[in-house]
């Protein structure tokens, strides 16, 4: 391996295939819109999207993911969750085959006013209490039958809603959402959507139509208490470096800037070639766990640009050039994040273009 790609991130296509089974065995009867939005969060939105066969759609948030996946010849049905940002967007839309979410006054406007060739599949967003994006009750009823009457419009119109507090199993908010969707389906809509990665795993009566995995699909659980192997998911993204100095540290001394961490023994320090200038937190605290040679040591001092330091042990045997993972595979991303204060979501997106991904099938 050449010096530029030491850090790097693992992407195992086949273990992204496994979560795709495991998710639809929980979800027998529904399809799956796969999330693929911020570069597949932070795996490659391209080869991730090139790797699903036999899903029902793409989920991307904005309109330049979802060009980008046409330009690298993806045919898939694209959604967008987030629908267009502008009215000039629309006939984009048409061009691309992109189906889009319509969740405002202005979005619903727009879309009947547009002068269209050919009409656009719509998911109408009906806002359970989120209360970040979509239409309340009565609004989502009269944009319901505004769009059923549109020219630009395909029938019927697909329905979608979002969870917040799925992933809290002992929160009754999720059955409230549920029973408000259910009150507002209509008999002539099409495909009803409601669970993400939480809900798919945890809700089975939202499974409905289509289901919505993110997170779960790269074998992150999206629960902060429990393992993805506890549902039998398997990391898709492994993010490795390696030790490029191991030293003897005195007891007394501090290392990193600011000499936050002073040793109070004899220890050897290992230095690791990863720092926030690859995505990996700055704030992640002393103590935040990184695998070397099959154990899991400390981070110690604080995270600098390029590099990261660890407490190898007084009696280690780690050498210059040993791999060393910071998340993934014998080492959870939920774990990783747990220790930091952030969640998993944001550790796998916030990878930088430093960082180079490479796949194994």
């Amino acid at each position: 391996m050449n010096s530029s790609s030491i850090t790097h991130a693992v992407i195992n296509l086949s273990a992204l295939r496994h979560n795709q089974k495991v998710l639809q065995k929980k979800a027998p009867n529904s399809q799956i819109l796969a999330v693929v939005k911020a570069n597949a969060y932070g795996h490659g939105m391209v080869k991730i999207a090139q790797a699903l066969k036999g899903i029902h759609a793409l989920g991307v948030a904005r309109l330049n993911e979802a060009l980008l996946l046409r330009d690298k010849g993806i045919t898939t049905p694209i959604v967008l969750l987030e629908g267009f940002f502008h009215a000039n967007d629309i006939n984009t839309l048409q061009q691309y085959n992109l189906q889009t979410v319509i969740h405002s006054q202005q979005q619903l406007e727009a879309l009947i006013e547009a002068k269209l060739d050919k009409p656009l599949q719509v998911w109408l967003k009906l806002d359970t209490g989120m209360h970040r994006l979509g239409f309340h009750g009565e609004q989502f009823d009269c944009a319901y039958q505004r769009l059923k009457q549109s020219k630009n419009v395909i029938q019927p119109i697909h329905l979608i809603t979002h969870f917040h507090c799925a992933d809290e199993l002992d929160n009754n908010i999720t059955s409230k959402q549920l029973a408000f969707f259910t009150e507002h389906i209509k008999t002539d809509s099409g495909l009803n959507s409601l669970a993400n990665s939480a809900a798919t795993l945890a809700w089975p009566a939202t499974h409905a139509d289509v289901i919505r995995p993110g997170i779960a699909l790269y074998g992150i659980s999206p629960f902060a208490d429990k393992r993805a192997d506890d549902f039998n998911l398997q990391p898709v993204m492994t993010l490795k470096s390696q030790l490029i100095a191991v030293r003897t540290h005195q007891a007394g001394e501090s290392v990193g800037y600011g000499a936050n961490w002073t040793s109070k023994k004899e220890t050897i320090l290992g230095v690791v070639a990863v720092g926030y200038g690859d995505g990996y937190p700055r704030m992640a605290p002393e103590g935040t766990p990184v695998l070397v040679n099959g154990r899991l040591v400390p981070i110690v001092g604080r995270i600098s640009m390029d590099m990261l330091t660890v407490d190898l042990g007084s009696d280690c045997h780690d050498q210059v050039g040993d791999d060393v993972t910071l998340w993934g595979d014998g080492l959870p991303a939920t774990q990783v994040a747990n220790h930091i204060g952030t969640i998993a979501y944001e550790l796998v997106s916030k990878l930088t273009s430093r960082v180079a991904l490479q796949y194994v099938p």
